[in-house]
């Protein structure tokens, strides 16, 4: 019987524990963004290799929320380390993410067609733009040459503008920590009296 009674208040004991254990949502989504905000500060002082580590951090976090606008970013770090196809890889991800994202689009195609104009293929670098273009007027097109394919371009700081959302993090009404419910409380209580209670009736 003592056993049992072990067993049962392990069990409850663990309902009790876990949730506390649990990583808490808004402390995840702060810590996400914080390094966000880093890696585009670092990005803007040119420092895309840290930029880049930053980012990583960022989005080894898993906040659904936020990914899109690491990955658009992301795409414009990879683009000033010369990593063409894995930045048109981090904006075709920030374009996957659905919902009212018009910036963060916007700044992936732009970044898209960065990527694209780096490696030579200026026609898809034109579409790219466009759609950039399309989702805020205000991006300013670089200048290309005619034709369908051109010289691959080597991106350099002075002559690429790698936009960055930068746009303050703030933490949804959805990523605050959830209490442990009055109902699984009081559950547990009762599961412990009743367990007291056979073990003084056998």
């Amino acid at each position: 019987m003592k056993f049992q009674r072990i067993i049962a208040v392990s069990i409850i004991a663990l309902f009790l524990v876990l949730p506390a254990l649990a990583a808490d949502p808004a402390e995840t989504f702060e810590s996400a963004g914080e390094l966000y905000s880093k890696s585009v500060d670092l990005a803007n002082e040119g420092k895309y290799q840290q930029a880049l580590s930053a980012a990583d951090e960022a989005l080894a976090m898993n906040v659904t929320s936020l990914k899109g606008l690491i990955q658009s970013n992301r795409a414009g770090i990879l683009v000033m380390l010369n990593r063409n196809d894995e930045a048109i890889t981090a904006a075709d991800a920030a374009l996957s993410m659905e919902g009212n994202l018009t910036t963060v689009h916007s700044i992936a195609w732009y970044n898209k067609g960065n990527a694209l104009r780096a490696l030579g293929k200026t026609s898809e670098a034109r579409a790219a733009y466009a759609k950039a273009s399309e989702l805020d007027p205000t991006l300013v097109v670089p200048d290309m040459p005619s034709g369908t394919e051109s010289t691959i371009v080597s991106p350099q700081p002075s002559t690429t503008h790698i936009p960055l959302v930068s746009e303050p993090v703030q933490a949804t009404p959805s990523a605050t920590r959830t209490p442990l419910s009055l109902a699984v409380a009081i559950g547990a209580v009762l599961i412990v009296f009743a367990c007291c209670r056979q073990n003084q009736h056998p």
